[in-house]
Parts: C-alpha cells; structure tokens; sequence
C-alpha cells in the first residue's frame, strides 16, 4: 500500500473512532474505505476486527468507573456475546454478504423509528423495574447481535445502544459504557478465528489499532460531558446518515432482487 493510502486510512479510522464510541457504525465507514483503496473485502473485515479491540478498549478506559459496569447482568451479556461471536466469526467465512448492507440499513431505519417514538428512551433512568419479557428480549438481542458482530461488526454497537435502551431501560450513557465491554469480547474472538485462517493484514492493523485507541479515548472522554439528551441527538443523526449511506451506497439490490 502506498504512503498516501495508508495516511487517508489512519485519518478516516481515527476520526470514526472518535465519533462511533457514542454512535457505533465504525465498520459502516472503514470496511469500504478499505475496500476501495484495494484491500480484498474479507481481509478488510478481518482486519478491521482488530482495530476495533483497541476502539473499544480506548472507548471503556473513561467509563471504568460507571455503575454500568457493575450490573449483575454484565457476565450473562458477556457470555452472550461470546457464544454469538463464535457463530458470526465463523459464519463470515462461508456466507457472502452482499445482502447484509441492506439488512443492516433497515434495522437502523426501525431503530430510528422506535427512538422518535420513544423520545424519552435512553434520556433518564427509568424508575419501573423491568418486565421479564423485556429483560428476556435483551438477551435475546445480545446474542443474536453477538453472532451479526462476529460477522462483520457494522452497525452493532449502535443497534446494541438501541436493544438496551429499549428493553433493559437504560440510559443512552450507561448503553454505551457496556456495548463497549460487549464489543471487545465481540471483535476479540472474532479475531481469534480469523487469526487461524490467515486473513488478518496484521502490519497494516497494528497502526490503525493505534489511532482508533486514541480516538475513541478522545470521543469517550467527550461522551462523558455530555447530556444524555445530546447523546440522543448525536446518536439518531448518525443512525440515519449511516443507514441512508448503507441503504445507498452499500446495498447490492441488483444481485438481491436477481437472486430472489
């Protein structure tokens, strides 16, 4: 790869990191940056798993000390995502996704609707305990979004955001103190598996490990300061703009609809 490429890489990924800590959505942007500058599509993907350890690590360092992080629930949530994880990993490396850009775009789309329809959703704590149906569909979703970020990654965190603060009535601050942990645990042992089938660039993740760790460090830092209102507004705009993006740009309708 040539100087210049690797400098637009190290610019884009620190600048994401900075923003996805709050919004998530990293893959959404640096998956096809990679792409485009010539990386094959499942080394990008495998790749880019590495550098999101050190976001997410970059991203929990401020939050050690949120209650968040000391629920009772935090170990079955880990468990979850472990087990998932295993799933996507593998599952990447035999199912091609030119139809998951899609899926993933309209999942963001219900996330957005369900946030406009919820507008004090993740803003303050909710005084009710919650139901056993919901905390039961927060499981639920931690598993299954643990096998989608496994897979590919793009989108899990901010979907993970939403799950939480729909069905475990969390605050949008407290959701991404977790989703942080869940998603070291997530790219961790995806990057295990994709480390025995060789398809891991390892020169070029070392560096944009590192300035994905000092973004996120800086957007979580930020994150901290701010109102759990403001969390709201940042994380619903760059919902929508990734899911337009998605929808867009990503998508391969031609193949989906030729294929059904």
């Amino acid at each position: 790869m040539s100087p210049a490429g690797l400098s637009f890489l190290l610019v884009v990924f620190f600048l994401t990191a900075v923003i996805s800590v709050v919004t998530g959505g990293t893959s959404l942007i640096t998956v096809p940056v990679m792409i485009q500058v010539g990386i094959d599509p499942h080394v990008a993907v495998a790749t880019n798993m590495v550098s999101l350890i050190f976001l997410s690590l970059g991203g929990t360092l401020p939050f050690v000390k949120s209650p968040a992080l000391r629920q009772k629930r935090l170990p079955a949530l880990v468990g979850l995502t472990l087990i998932g994880s295993i799933l996507g990993a593998f599952l990447l490396l035999i199912v091609p996704s030119k139809a998951m850009p899609v899926v993933i775009g309209i999942a963001m789309i219900v996330v957005v609707l369900f946030s406009v329809m919820n507008p004090h959703a993740g803003v303050t704590r909710s005084p009710d305990r919650v139901s056993r149906r919901r905390e039961a569909l927060g499981y639920v979703a931690t598993f299954l979004l643990g096998v989608y970020g496994g897979f590919f990654s793009g989108g899990y965190v901010a979907l993970l955001t939403a799950a939480y603060v729909a069905f475990f009535r969390l605050t949008f601050l407290d959701a991404v103190a977790i989703t942080k942990v869940l998603n070291v645990v997530s790219s961790l042992v995806a990057v295990a598996i994709f480390t025995t089938e060789g398809i891991i660039d390892w020169p070029l993740s070392l560096p944009l490990s590192v300035v994905s760790f000092l973004g996120a460090i800086v957007g979580a830092v930020v994150a901290r300061r701010m109102t759990n209102v403001w969390l709201r507004r940042v994380f619903l705009t760059a919902v929508i703009a990734l899911a337009a993006k998605t929808l867009l740009y990503d998508g391969d309708w031609a193949s989906i609809f030729l294929a059904s």
